[in-house]
C-alpha cells in the first residue's frame, strides 16, 4: 500500500489560503482520479477540488470550517499496487455552468467531474456518494438549518434544487415539534404551579463574534489598503435622467431586447465607457515598481459591477466592455448579475478590472463616497432615480432625477479630469443620443 498526501493547491489566482467547507469523502472511502473530494471557499469563490489520486481515503488532515494555507496537507489517499477490481458505475454530477472556474493548476479536470464511486449494491447510494447539490445550494441549506440528507431532490439528474431546500425549510418551520399525543387513561390531573423564578441570564446573548474569513476578510483587506494608500477625492452632480428613463422604456418594448433585462444601469454603463474614452486617465492605475512609481493607462475597459451577494461584496467585471454594442452589454450585465447572486462567480471574473460602477440606487440611496477598488483609479455610484421638481425652460416640472457620485485616486488624475468625466457621464444620462457619435 502506497500512501499519497494531497496538499491544498493554488486554484489559479495566487490565493494564499482557503476554508474547508465540506468534505465529500470519509476515511475508508474509495476514490478515483477527478472524483470530487472536498469543497473549499477562497476569498473569491466556492471551489470543488477533485482528487489527483485513486485509492482509499486514509486520513482527513483538516477539519470542516478550518482555514488552511496553500501547500498544507489536507488528505491522505492510499493506493494498492495490486490490480483492483473494476469499480461500479460512477454517479455523474451535473456539469457546472462555468467549468473553468474550478480548474486546478497542475492536473486539470479531465472532463466532467464525477462524484465518488458507488459502494456495493447492499449499501444505499446516499451513504457512499452523499447528497448531490451545488455549492450555493449547500450554503443555503446551512443558512436555513436544513439537513440535505432529509430533502427529497427534484432536479433532473437527482440533485437537490433551491426550491427543494426552501420548501423543506418552510415545512420544517411549520411542522417542527408538532405531534398529536394519544389520549391518556387519567381523565383529570392537577399540576402544581411553581413560584416564578428570576430568569437566568443568557450568556453573551447581546453580542456574538463572527470570524472574519473568506470574502469578508478579502474585502476588508482590499478596502483598508485602498483607503489608506490612495488619496480619495469625491465629487457628485444631480442629473435629469428623464430621457434615460424614456430610452429604457423603449428598449424594453423593442423586439430586439425582448429576451434581455433592461435597466438604467445599462445606460449608465454605456455612459461610463463613453466618458472613459474621452478621459483615459480615469481608466488608469497607480503602480509601484522597483524603479519607482508608474501610471498604467489601459486602452480597454474591463468594467466592474459591485454586487451584493450572500457571500459578501464581489466585484466581477465585464472584459473588453468597450467592444460591445448595447445588446451585448445588456446580456453581459444580466449574466454577471445572475452568476454573482448564485455564488458561481469565478476568480478570473473578479480580476483585471479597470473601473467600477456601484448601483446604490437599488437600495434607495441617493449618493455616496465609495472606496476605490484596488488596482483602479476610480469608482462611480448611480443613485436612486426619483421624480422631483426640476426647472425646464423656466418652468418647474416633475422630472426623473438622480445623483451621480464617485471617488477617484488623486495621485493618478487631477480635479479637472475628474470633473470632466463626471460631467460627461451626466451628459449622457441627460441625453443618451450622445452615444450615437
Amino acid at each position: 500500500m502506497t500512501e499519497q498526501t494531497f496538499v491544498l493547491p493554488d486554484v489559479g489566482e495566487g490565493l494564499t489560503e482557503a476554508e474547508i467547507v465540506q468534505w465529500r469523502v470519509a476515511p475508508g472511502d474509495s476514490v478515483a482520479v477527478n472524483d470530487v473530494i472536498v469543497e473549499i471557499e477562497t476569498a473569491k469563490s466556492l471551489v470543488e477540488l477533485p482528487s489527483p489520486y485513486s485509492g482509499t481515503v486514509g486520513e482527513l488532515l483538516a477539519s470542516e470550517g478550518s482555514t488552511v494555507e496553500v501547500g498544507a496537507p489536507i488528505i491522505t489517499i492510499g493506493s494498492s499496487d495490486a490490480a483492483a477490481p473494476a469499480p461500479a458505475e460512477p454517479v455523474t454530477v451535473p456539469e457546472p455552468t462555468d467549468p473553468g472556474g474550478a480548474v486546478l493548476v497542475g492536473y486539470g479536470t479531465g472532463g466532467a467531474v464525477s462524484s465518488r464511486r458507488r459502494k456495493p449494491a447492499e449499501r444505499p447510494v446516499e451513504a457512499s456518494v452523499g447528497v448531490v447539490a451545488k455549492p450555493p445550494i449547500r450554503k443555503l441549506a446551512r443558512d436555513l438549518g436544513v439537513d440535505l440528507s432529509a430533502v427529497t431532490p427534484s432536479g433532473p439528474a437527482g440533485e437537490v434544487t433551491r426550491d427543494d431546500v426552501v420548501k423543506h425549510a418552510e415545512q420544517a418551520s411549520v411542522f417542527r415539534n408538532i405531534e398529536t399525543p394519544a389520549w391518556g387513561e387519567v381523565r383529570e390531573e392537577t399540576i402544581p404551579v411553581p413560584a416564578p423564578a428570576a430568569p437566568a441570564p443568557v450568556a453573551d446573548a447581546r453580542e456574538e463574534s463572527i470570524p472574519v474569513r473568506g470574502v469578508r476578510k478579502a474585502t476588508a483587506n482590499a478596502m483598508t489598503s485602498s483607503a489608506y494608500s490612495a488619496p480619495h477625492v469625491s465629487v457628485w452632480v444631480d442629473v435629469d435622467a428623464s430621457r434615460t428613463m424614456e430610452l429604457v422604456k423603449r428598449l424594453k418594448a423593442s423586439p430586439d431586447f425582448a429576451d434581455v433585462k433592461i435597466s438604467p444601469l445599462l445606460i449608465m454603463a454605456r455612459a461610463v465607457i463613453w466618458a472613459l474614452r474621452r478621459t483615459p486617465m480615469i481608466n488608469a492605475a497607480w503602480v509601484d515598481t522597483e524603479d519607482g512609481a508608474q501610471i498604467s493607462v489601459r486602452h480597454y475597459v474591463n468594467l466592474g459591477i459591485a454586487a451584493a451577494t450572500p457571500r459578501g461584496l464581489l466585484v466581477p467585471n465585464i472584459k473588453d466592455a468597450q467592444a460591445m454594442n448595447t445588446r451585448e452589454l445588456a446580456k453581459a450585465l444580466e449574466s454577471l448579475t445572475l452568476t454573482a447572486r448564485e455564488g458561481k462567480t469565478s476568480p478570473a471574473d473578479q480580476t483585471g478590472g479597470t473601473f467600477t460602477i456601484t448601483n446604490i440606487g437599488v437600495f434607495g440611496v441617493d449618493a455616496g463616497t465609495p472606496i476605490i477598488n484596488p488596482g483602479e483609479a476610480g469608482i462611480i455610484a448611480l443613485g436612486a432615480i426619483r421624480q422631483k421638481p426640476w426647472v425646464v425652460d423656466g418652468e418647474v416640472r416633475p422630472r426623473w432625477v438622480t445623483t451621480v457620485s464617485g471617488s477617484f485616486d488623486h495621485r493618478v488624475v487631477d480635479g479637472d479630469g475628474i470633473s470632466r468625466f463626471i460631467a460627461d457621464v451626466a451628459s449622457v444620462l441627460e441625453e443618451p443620443a450622445l452615444l450615437l457619435d
